[in-house]
């Protein structure tokens, strides 16, 4: 059977996807250092929108990119942990 989509469902997407975007800003401020924060909002383009590779970020701030590269990862493995722990909370709250 066929799937249609309309209007309804996308603005329901997008208001769900702007709900997302606002915690994981929300997770970045909250979970990570200053500097890992500002290595996740330039590798992901989330100041201006334009992406930067580890080696560019490395420049900028004056260290290695395999520095760049562990302190990126260490965040992101924050990042879902925060993420996650968020999804269990709320789990464990409506089985209540």
């Amino acid at each position: 059977m066929d799937v249609l989509s309309s209007d309804e469902d996308s603005i329901i997407e997008i208001v769900e996807n702007k709900i997302q975007i606002k915690k994981l800003y929300s997770k970045i401020n909250v979970a990570l250092m200053d500097r890992e924060k500002i290595i996740i909002q330039m590798r992901y383009g989330l100041l201006d929108g334009n992406p930067r590779t580890q080696r560019e970020i490395a420049l900028i701030l004056g260290i290695s990119r395999s520095y760049v590269s562990r302190i990126e990862k260490r965040a992101l493995k924050k990042l879902y942990k925060e993420l996650n722990n968020t999804n269990k909370s709320k789990l464990n709250c409506s089985n209540k």
